[in-house]
């Protein structure tokens, strides 16, 4: 790095590695400590000298020369004696031998490794330089994040005299150059979305970097903000030839020129030589293929020939193979072993996913494209939300490799179409119960069962040729009886090959009984339950029940606790049964702890648990233990998080007394990871015995709604929730799901239809008088009307609640309506009567000790204080916010607060932090959906108008006025006003 200053000698050649006790910064206020304890470094003159002499990297300094630092043409009279004085006065608290005196001068010397910041700082930054000329970007980028962490405000800061502004100027540049070059390697690996924000402040403090403002530009193209890039050039050309009169360099031109004419080569970071460019990440994710594959020859060859035709000379499309046929058949089977046999022609790699497709529960496309960019070496912090986003930043990565991707288990086309790649030289093998004859383009290939002479072969490879020679009639009989399914075969034959004692007729005579095999099951399903029967068969009892019952729970997977609680069973031997149905092969393990079933197994199991669990009762007894263990579980959870809320006192109670948990960050960590399979139990919990309890759930689990991970799925559930208690005529069921609705809708920034829920519950309070939803629902009605700007409304319904969440002994509830009746107040006006409410809300949540809850009441109160024109104290409540949203894993809520911070600083007239702050709040999304992202792109726009963005400032504004009009908010008419003067022009 040319122009990179060195820091001073650390040892002398030889000297022992031993750590320094003496440290110095210049990366800030000139410092020293001794030990971490800080050392006195005099006045400012002497702290002058110490840095000359610092910065002279072990070298003596001459009288003169130190004189002439300290006070450049016009020294005082006594300037020597001072510096002698400053001298002296440091020999005295430096360690011996460090400041010395030679030719009339002085010198540092002697300091052990790493004494220095700056030295520390130049030794990572040259790190880094090594580490991305090797293609190792996240290494040098953590190492330059390293090092610009040891600034400490201004270099030099506070020391006099020419010198050590020349220096200041030096590496204060230095670090700008530091600064771009790890923003640089941020674009590089895809953190475009997460620059944006740091980029606009940096823009903002240096309006005349055009590196900055040319990584602005290209970041903001990369987030799909093409207006705005493009007003980031008009802005920077303006600012150019008023402050200068010069127009933008020429590489800042013609990036404005790639962004119009829309440039693929924009949308991934620029190819890096050869010599310093990392290994590509090459996926190798198929399954293995299964050594003794039999038959299928035609196929073989038919696959092979089309996959052929991606990777020839001659190739122009990306060549789709698609293989249908019914459950057990042998379509993953046959995939695997064509896709190994082809996998030299596919040199990139080969990614594979089971897409469920024969389950209730798909996997999501948008899901299945952020493992594969993953797999491809995408940085997760660059893959988008967006199903299409996603998808179109998976062929761009694809684009160029010869990869082949195997999507096993398909539920139809459209599930499909997304994860399949864009480009020739790439091919795509799909496996699906249904033909796909709406994937155009598709060759496809119907897999019928096994000849009998396959079947024959499949089995006889598995047991082996001694054991069948002799009875081959008895073979055959056994593959008839699996209805020549590949599956079924290959589980028969394997149970006989580890059994020595068992004869080939004796495992016929066993399949020749039709009451082993599932007659219940459908003709299509025949053979694949006839093949899961033998395995159900050999089980004994207490396996048998436990694989029955396990089936009744929805949900991808169920843990060694739920398992538990749905057996009735301890843990211990719940364990030990569900290893036993592993060794089966009934039931996968996926991961310690953690259970699931083969979708087509889950039906089987629970067909088994409708024909034999007895009595019948059991299997209703069951469902019910499990619904018990997750709302009791959730309860806990809830408890945790909001000590004293009296919530938990009006759930329904159960058996079950739940996990218990060593501390908050254990109690959300089980919620987030059980938040399928618990929303799942809801789901198939709403009949008439278990739908209050199945409501209570929700309740209980809210934070999975606020948390922004899991709002879509709980969405989801809580309007099924909602439908079932209302067709039920549970009036108090009904009550709390419509809160639940509303709640969740509100989040989301539909408040018609929130207040439509809330209203609905409210008038059934009165036949289904509920102490929760007496405060809750007004409560929220309440939340409505100030979030609409009806602060009369707002006003009586936050009173309404207060009253009843005392009436209730709800101290917690008494503060969230408080807290919101103070902003409804600061918002009429009332400042005085605001902050009062404000505080009293933030001292009940932190009598109570309620951690995430206080943050509310911190972020509430922020609001109030910044409308009272008090930003100081308003940003220490909303910096204590934000730290408890992020330890509670609320991004949601983050995202909301960056924005009321966005709109303190703007209010003081700080727009670049206004604009930072607003930018971190659109990276991370908000409370209130579309409607709030708006507030924050108007608000964004605002504090790029105010540093003269004015072009980007309306990029905002349009885009903006576009949510509103989709959402229908009055605030569409303050944006058209702001984008008035724009259209007059």
């Amino acid at each position: 790095m040319d122009g990179v200053p060195r820091g001073p000698a650390q040892r002398g050649p030889g000297s022992s590695p031993e750590p320094a006790a003496l440290r110095f910064g210049v990366l800030g206020p000139v410092r020293a400590w001794r030990d971490d304890v800080p050392v006195a470094t005099g006045s400012p003159q002497q702290r002058a000298l110490l840095a000359a002499l610092l910065l002279r990297e072990g070298r003596t300094a001459t009288a003169a020369e130190l004189i002439d630092a300290l006070w450049g043409e016009e020294p005082p009279s006594q300037a020597l004696a001072a510096v002698r004085t400053y001298a002296s006065r440091l020999r005295k608290v430096l360690d011996p031998g460090v400041l010395v005196s030679e030719s009339g001068g002085y010198a540092v010397r002697g300091l052990g490794e790493g004494a220095l910041d700056l030295a520390a700082a130049q030794e990572l930054a040259a790190e880094a330089e090594k580490a991305r000329a090797t293609g190792d970007l996240s290494r040098a980028r953590d190492l330059l994040n390293q090092a610009l962490a040891l600034w400490d405000g201004e270099t030099l800061a506070g020391v006099p005299g020419p010198y050590a502004e020349a220096q200041r100027v030096r590496l204060e540049e230095w670090r700008l150059q530091l600064l771009e070059t790890r923003l640089d390697m941020d674009l590089e690996q895809g953190c475009h979305a997460e620059s944006v924000s740091e980029l606009t402040a940096l823009t903002a403090a240096h309006p005349l970097r055009e590196r900055l403002r040319e990584l602005l530009m290209l970041a903001l193209y990369r987030s799909g903000r093409q207006a705005e890039a493009l007003a980031v050039y008009a802005d920077t050309r303006r600012l150019l030839a008023d402050e200068l009169g010069v127009d933008p360099r020429p590489d800042l031109s013609e990036l404005q020129r790639r962004i119009l004419e829309a440039d693929p080569a924009l949308v991934e970071p620029p190819a890096r030589p050869p010599t310093a460019e990392p290994a590509p990440v090459r996926p190798a994710q198929l399954p293995a293929s299964v050594p003794d594959f039999t038959g299928r020859a035609a196929f073989v060859r038919e696959l092979g020939e089309v996959l052929a035709s991606a990777t020839g000379d001659q190739a122009r499309v990306m060549a789709v193979s698609a293989v249908a046929g019914i459950g057990g058949v042998g379509k993953t089977t046959l995939a695997v072993h064509v896709a190994h046999t082809a996998r030299d022609a596919f040199p990139d790699g080969q990614l594979y996913v089971d897409l469920q497709g024969a389950g209730a529960r798909a996997a999501e496309p948008e899901t299945v494209l952020g493992s594969f960019l993953r797999a491809l070496g995408t940085a997760d912090s660059a893959i988008p939300d967006s199903l299409e986003e996603r998808a179109a930043l998976y062929r761009s990565v694809l684009d160029g490799r010869r990869v082949l991707v195997l999507l096993d288990n398909a539920r139809d086309a459209a599930q499909v179409r997304p994860l399949l790649p864009g480009t020739a030289g790439c091919a795509a093998l799909v496996t699906s119960r249904v033909r796909m004859a709406g994937l155009a383009g598709a060759h496809l290939v119907d897999l019928d069962v096994m000849s009998p002479e396959e079947a024959l072969a499949l089995f006889t490879r598995i047991v082996g040729e001694e054991r069948v020679r002799s009875e081959r009639e008895a073979a055959l009989d056994v593959v008839a009886a699996c209805g020549f399914l590949p599956l079924a075969i290959r589980v028969a034959a394997s149970r006989l090959a580890a059994r020595r004692t068992w004869t080939v007729s004796f495992l016929a005579a066993k399949l020749a009984d039709e009451r082993r095999r599932l007659d219940e099951l459908q003709a299509g399903d025949l053979a694949v339950a006839a093949t899961f029967e033998l395995g159900y068969g050999a089980l004994d009892a207490a396996q048998a029940r436990a694989f029955r019952l396990l089936g009744l729970a929805d949900g991808p997977d169920i843990s060694l606790a739920a398992a538990s609680a749905l057996l009735d069973l301890e843990a211990e031997a719940t364990e030990d049964l569900l290893e036993s149905l592993v060794d089966t092969s009934l039931l996968e393990s996926a991961a310690p702890g953690r259970y699931r079933f083969h979708d087509l197994v889950r039906l089987y199991a629970r067909a088994c648990a409708e024909r034999d669990e007895q009595p019948p009762a059991e299997r209703e007894a069951a469902r019910s233990r499990l619904l018990d263990h997750y709302l009791a579980t959730a309860v806990r959870v809830y408890a945790i998080e909001r000590p004293g809320d009296r919530t938990v006192a009006h759930l329904e109670k159960g058996r079950s007394e739940g996990e218990e948990f060593g501390g908050a960050a254990k109690a959300l960590d089980w919620l987030h990871s059980e938040a399928g399979p618990l929303l799942a139990c809801v789901q198939q919990s709403l009949d008439a015995a278990m739908v209050r309890r199945a409501v209570d759930l929700l309740v209980a689990a809210i934070d999975l709604a606020e948390s922004g991970a899991d709002s879509r799925q709980y969405r989801k559930t809580a309007r099924a929730a909602c439908e079932a208690a209302a067709a039920l005529g549970d009036a108090r069921a009904e009550v709390r799901a419509r809160v639940t609705v509303a709640q969740v809708l509100s989040q989301a920034g539909r408040f018609e239809a929130a207040e439509e829920e809330t209203r609905r519950a409210d008038a059934l309070l009165r036949e289904a008088d509920d102490p929760w939803a007496n405060g809750t629902a007004p409560n929220q009605l309440g939340i409505i009307a100030l979030c609409t700007a009806r602060y009369a409304d707002a006003e009586g319904y936050f009173l309404r609640a207060i009253d009843a969440f005392r009436a209730d002994g709800n101290r917690p509830g008494e503060a969230s309506a408080v807290c919101n009746l103070s902003r409804t107040l600061a918002s009429m006006g009332r400042s005085g009567e605001a902050v009062e409410l404000a505080r009293r809300g933030v001292e009940i949540y932190d009598e109570l000790g309620m951690s995430m809850r206080l943050a509310n009441a911190r972020y509430a109160s922020g609001i109030v204080l910044s409308q009272a024109g008090r930003s100081s104290e308003a940003l220490a409540q909303l910096d204590e916010a934000l730290c408890i949203f992020a330890e509670n894993r609320q991004s949601l809520w983050e995202g909301t607060t960056h924005y009321r911070i966005a709109e303190v600083h703007l209010r003081a007239g700080r727009p670049a932090r206004a604009a930072r702050h607003a930018e971190q709040a659109l990276a991370m999304g908000c409370i209130g959906g579309d409607w709030m992202r708006a507030n924050a792109l108007t608000l964004l726009g605002r504090a790029l108008d105010t540093l003269g963005q004015g072009d980007r400032a309306r990029a905002c504004w349009r885009e903006a006025l576009t949510l509103y009009d989709e959402t229908g908010s009055a605030e569409a008419v303050q944006v058209r006003r702001l984008l008035a003067p724009l259209s007059v022009a």
